[in-house]
């Protein structure tokens, strides 16, 4: 607990704190190549960062709930650093001028800079058979938008929406490809590379079945997990025995050939691939997983299906904790804007809570703290051991956080009443 006491304060605001565990050269890079502050006097790049970053952190529903937030205290945007509140018409016209592959390159550089120290502080299901191996999740998370206002999103004849195609890499813990298309795209087509290094294993979703797809994956040596669909036809060769004390969740276990024209014309014919069906008794129902690897148990093969739940997981907590539903902007631009922003924030987060937590906390309660601690100057350690035990005031600050501002002073307050 002393630890905690000796660390508490800090000399900069939270979300300061959080921005600056992007290095300079990361956001100075991106900005070079995309010449995003070309022309731009004050609402440069960095404004907009942290602008888009408070947003999500504070929950902010609205452009002039981000500019009034921040206008709180001039102290707290110098700490910052920032020269002043931007105006709603302003960020409305850097979010729909200002080029969003500068934030999506931010992200890709993150991963790269962190990826060792974020796999290093993963907590992970491991699978033994395949500990070693490299492992890619794949799927998409839709997002509903209003037609009349978001025109460029057209879904159906009176919906809009878009899709968030994400490759998860299971040791990093986080997306590291991210691909925003019109709701429209089907999901196999959402990516523009899906054949990854030799023995990466693939797991999807049916949404991805496609036998050229499959034969691509063979010849790169790339081992795919995925479901079978209902009217694929196939020829069983052979029934493969199956552990009678463990693994009762495993029902059959066969090796197929596809008879389909599809399948011939894709060029698998004569190719074995393994059949899987499993119990999920969660759900109380019957799934048949379809694999190109003939030689690791059938457990292996179910519980590597399994570990989309991970994807399933990180889309819940994005749209949970963060700006991903309600935009500040009806542009595409403006929109993969705020998408990239949030993932920026969403790796920062997640940095933090691998990094200083020392016991556990889920990521809803993590960023419920941060949102709460936004305003003040803690260190990252306090406000990981933040527990919500009940506290006595010991004896009055001397001084307030916004002091500078001529806010009122909570020790004169404080000597009145008592």
């Amino acid at each position: 607990m002393k630890l905690y006491k000796r660390s508490k304060n800090n000399k900069k605001p939270v979300l300061r704190q959080v921005l600056d565990l992007i290095p300079a050269f990361i956001l100075r890079n991106s900005v070079k190549k995309f010449q995003t502050d070309k022309g731009c006097h004050k609402y440069k790049t960095y404004d907009q960062l942290v602008a888009l970053s408070f947003g999500q952190l504070g929950k902010c529903y609205t452009l002039s709930d981000i500019s009034c937030g921040l206008s709180v205290s001039s102290t707290y945007m110098i700490d910052l650093g920032i020269k002043q509140n931007p105006a709603k018409s302003t960020m409305s016209d850097g979010n729909k001028n200002r080029d969003c592959q500068v934030f999506e390159s931010v992200y890709y550089q993150l991963i790269k800079h962190y990826r060792r120290t974020l796999t290093d502080k993963r907590d992970r299901v491991v699978i033994e058979e395949v500990k070693n191996a490299t492992i890619k999740l794949i799927d998409s998370s839709t997002v509903s938008l209003c037609l009349s206002l978001f025109d460029w999103a057209k879904f159906r004849t009176a919906k809009g929406g878009l899709k968030i195609h994400t490759v998860w890499d299971d040791a990093l813990g986080l997306p590291d490809y991210i691909n925003i298309t019109n709701a429209k795209l089907h999901d196999s087509k959402g990516l523009e590379n899906q054949i990854f290094a030799k023995g990466t294993i693939v797991v999807e979703d049916r949404a991805y079945f496609d036998f050229g797809l499959f034969k691509k994956r063979c010849d790169a040596k790339n081992i795919f997990v995925t479901r079978l669909k209902n009217s694929i036809l196939y020829k069983s060769i052979e029934e493969l025995d199956l552990p009678d004390d463990k693994d009762q969740n495993i029902l059959k276990d066969e090796l197929i050939k596809f008879t389909s024209k599809e399948a011939k014309k894709a060029g698998l014919e004569g190719k074995i691939f393994r059949l899987v069906t499993v119990y999920k008794k969660d759900e109380n129902k019957v799934i048949h997983l379809i694999t190109n690897q003939i030689d690791w148990q059938a457990i292996t093969i179910a519980d590597l299906y399994k570990k989309r739940w991970d994807i399933e997981i990180f889309f819940k907590l994005m749209k949970q904790n963060l700006q991903i539903k309600t935009f500040l902007g009806t542009s595409e631009n403006a929109v993969k804007s705020q998408i990239y922003v949030a993932m920026i924030v969403y790796l920062l987060l997640e940095l933090i809570r691998r990094v200083y937590c020392k016991t556990k906390n889920a990521f809803s309660n993590f960023c419920e703290k941060v949102r709460i601690c936004l305003l003040h100057y803690l260190s990252f350690e306090y406000l990981c051991s933040i527990n919500g035990m009940v506290k006595k005031v010991e004896k009055p600050p001397n001084k307030t956080l916004f002091e500078q501002d001529k806010f009122c002073v909570q020790t004169d307050l404080f000597n009145i009443y008592y």
